[in-house]
Formats: structure tokens, sequence, C-alpha cells
């Protein structure tokens, strides 16, 4: 089977007869592994024609052989006819040819950036939050693929849309939140002004709605919803200010014709009720960590082949400094478990490859994946 044929028998009602193998949150993965994934400059990533962008994206996907691929919006024809990229001794730039404006770019650091704090006021009230979250682009959704935002995507589908499953991420609505109060602030808001929280989760899911929407059209056929921090509030603040955004989001979804993941970062263990009822296609979790356990054989007790499930293989523990033999380990012992959810199960990792682990070893885990899932 082809990695999309996987991917599309493990969201079936029979299941897959063999499991494939994902890697979550690729961006930061290919980030931090720039020059052991390819051989070409750095800024090859942030080049707006579409040449460059396949030339890195195609390395990437030969090296890992993973059962998917992150399919992106790319820059529109006119930004490509007006910017390139220029290397100089002192750095480099983004260029813009009709204006000559120049932008130095520098190269994102391993790990990531550390962004300080700021001490910009935060969003107080209805009018504030206006302000904070414009509403989203009113054009027709198709303009993504008539001003040439969506000729990268089809390109890639054309080369790899065949044999691997084409997905795109979006942010749940109140873990968007948390770029306009941050972690303290939106702790606050949400014990002291849950209706100005919801007010902010309607315009982001908004937003959100838009860009599953555009996905949708520039052929993305799964989308993953991220949760984060939501473990860290009440379960009845969880089910008043996340569960009605996700389902909403997760019922956009399905009624474009995707999969939906929801993917719940935090400890499950006071929510899983609502947390099912989520409604979405697959489930996914991060691996033990942080003082708590999420045991993928205890995920699948719950789910009983309602959902698909996917794997959180410790990133850590297992994949970066476990030894071959537990790797396989781990893996054949996820895999069991995913065949007793009918098998509607994935392989994936519960949190993002680490700086560490080495490009080899994520090669490994998709190849023990493909040997043990057969």
């Amino acid at each position: 089977m082809t990695g999309r044929e996987k991917m599309e028998a493990a969201f079936s009602a029979e299941g897959t007869p063999e499991i494939p193998a994902v890697v979550p949150y690729e961006d930061i993965f290919i980030r931090d592994h720039w020059d052991e994934l390819t051989d070409l400059p750095w800024w090859y990533r942030e080049a707006p024609d579409l040449e460059h962008q396949l030339a890195w994206r195609r390395k990437v996907i030969a090296e890992v052989g993973q059962d998917w691929f992150r399919l992106p919006r790319g820059s529109s024809r006119k930004e490509r006819e007006e910017i390139f990229i220029e290397e100089r001794p002192e750095g480099v730039y983004r260029v813009n040819r009709r204006t000559g404006e120049r932008e130095r770019l520098r190269r994102p650091p391993v790990g990531g950036e550390v962004i300080p704090g700021g001490s910009r006021p935060l969003p107080e009230d209805f009018e504030d939050v206006e302000d904070a979250i414009p509403p989203p682009d009113d054009s027709p959704p198709d303009s993504v693929l008539r001003d040439g935002r969506g000729d990268l995507a089809g390109r890639l589908l054309e080369e790899f849309g065949g044999t691997l499953l084409p997905y795109s991420p979006v942010d749940s609505p109140l873990w968007s939140c948390y770029s306009l109060w941050g972690f303290e602030g939106l702790m606050v808001m949400v014990g002291t002004k849950p209706e100005l929280v919801k007010f902010a989760c309607e315009r982001f899911l908004a937003h959100a709605v838009r860009s599953v929407r555009e996905w949708a059209l520039l052929g993305s056929r799964a989308v993953w919803i991220e949760e984060c921090m939501t473990d860290m509030i009440s379960p009845a603040a969880f089910k008043e200010l996340s569960l009605p955004y996700a389902r909403r989001l997760v019922d956009e979804i399905r009624n474009l014709g995707m999969k939906s993941i929801y993917y719940f970062c935090g400890n499950p263990f006071d929510r899983w009720n609502e947390v099912l009822s989520v409604g979405a296609d697959a489930l996914a979790f991060e691996e033990s960590k942080k003082g708590f356990r999420i045991d993928i054989e205890d995920v699948v007790e719950r789910v009983r082949g309602r959902f698909v499930v996917f794997g959180n293989l410790d990133a850590v523990g297992s994949l970066e400094r476990g030894s071959d033999a537990e790797l396989r380990q781990e893996i054949s012992r996820q895999i069991a478990a995913g065949r007793r959810n009918k098998g509607r199960f994935v392989m994936s990792l519960g949190s993002p490859v680490t700086p560490g682990t080495p490009v080899g070893r994520v090669k490994l885990y998709c190849e023990l994946v493909h040997e043990l899932g057969r």
C-alpha cells in the first residue's frame, strides 16, 4: 500500500492492514535539522518562487519516509514576480524588485526563538479584542487559487499526492487565545472574564473556518487541530470555552470532506468525556511526561474503535535516547494496541522531534513502523 492508502484505510470503518507512520510538527523538525535533511541553503524555506520551495521539500520527503506531507499555501503570483532572495557577503536579503526595499533575513535558531515578554497592553474588553482580532479576509475562499497561492500546493499534489496524504494544521480557537493574552493572561481571563474569552474564540473560529475552507480548495485531505494548555483550566471551563468551538471547527472540516485530527496536548484525566465528545475523526495525545501518564493502551480502551487513534511515542525517551531495540519494542507495543482499535490507528510521536534526535533515528522510526505494521 502507498502511504496515502494506509492513511485513508486507517480513517475507514474497516481500519488499515498496514500501519502508517507520521511525524507531527514537521516544520519544527525541519527547522532544527535542516543541514541533515538537505544540502540546500537555509533561505530556500523563505524563497517565494516555486522551484526553490519544491527543491527543499522533495529532499525532505525523500529523506524521512513518512506517509503524509504538509500541504502549504505558497506565495501569490504577484509576490513571486516582485520578491526574490539575494545572498550578499554581509547576509541574506528579501528584495522587492519594484520598490528596491530590502529586508535582512536571519536563519531561525535550532530550538526556536526566545520571545521576550513585552509591555504592550493586553486586551481587556470587547473593543480591545475586536481591534486585536480583525475579521478574516472576506474575499471568496477560492481567491487562494486565483491569485496563485495554490500553485505550490498544486505542484506538490502532482508529485506526491498520489502516494502521500496531504494535510494541513490549524489551532483550536481557545488555544489561539494564547497569542492574544499569553499564558498568565489567558488563565486570568478564563477565570475572571469568560464572556470575553468566548468573544475572542468566536473571532478566532471565523479565522480557522476561513483557513480550513482554503485548505480544502488547495487539496488537503486532513486537518491537524492543535489544542494546548487547556488541561490547566477546570473541566467546566474547558466544556464552556473550548468544546463548543472545537466541535464547530470539526463539523466544518467534515462538511468540507476532510478528516479532522484533534491533538490534545496535556493531561486529559479529568475531561476524557469532553475530549471524546469533540467528535473529531481522530484523536492524538502527547506522551507520558510532565508528571502524568497517557498510555496508548488506555486510550484505545476508551476509544474502542469509534475514532482513529494516533500513537504517542515518547520523542525523548524512545526516539532520541532509546536503543534501537527499545524503539522497536515500543513501536511494536503501540501497533499492537492500535490493532485492538479495529485497525483504526496511525503511528505517531507524542510531541515534536527534539533538536538532539538525529535524522537517521526518525528515518529508522518510519522504517520500523512500516516493517512491524504490515
